[in-house]
């Protein structure tokens, strides 16, 4: 049996505001905008070298803007990827290095996007 985590959705409040935040802010890639029929709209971005997309928009996505918590991107180099997003406007938090004996660093970066939806930036150490 094999499973494949390929779509999260996010409950926002305004699905144009969360495209411009999550493809000009993150530089996510914005895969589908449709509006198959009245009252719904569907979108999907894409971080970039992910396999898994967020969905969001308008009549179907039942919980409440910014419920959804602690979601992790990974990253090679968070340092210098928190300091880009920085340089685009995001207030994201100073890295966190968490270490213990005889494990790998693994380091933090907390942002959230415009509804409170909530994100972590990780990196694992050698």
């Amino acid at each position: 049996m094999e499973f494949k985590l390929e779509l999260v959705p996010i409950p926002v409040s305004d699905t144009d505001r969360s495209i411009a935040f999550y493809t000009e802010t993150l530089g996510f890639e914005l895969d589908h905008d449709i509006s198959p029929t009245d009252g719904l709209r569907i979108v999907q971005v894409t971080p970039p070298g992910s396999a898994c997309s967020i969905g969001f928009g308008e009549g179907w996505v039942g919980t409440a803007p910014g419920s959804i918590q602690n979601l992790h991107l990974v990253v090679s180099d968070i340092h210098s990827v928190r300091e880009e997003l920085a340089k685009r406007g995001l207030e994201i938090s100073e890295v966190d290095d968490m270490s213990a004996p005889g494990k790998p660093t693994v380091s933090y970066a907390y942002f959230q996007d415009p509804d409170g939806n909530s994100w972590a930036l990780q990196e694992i150490g050698d």
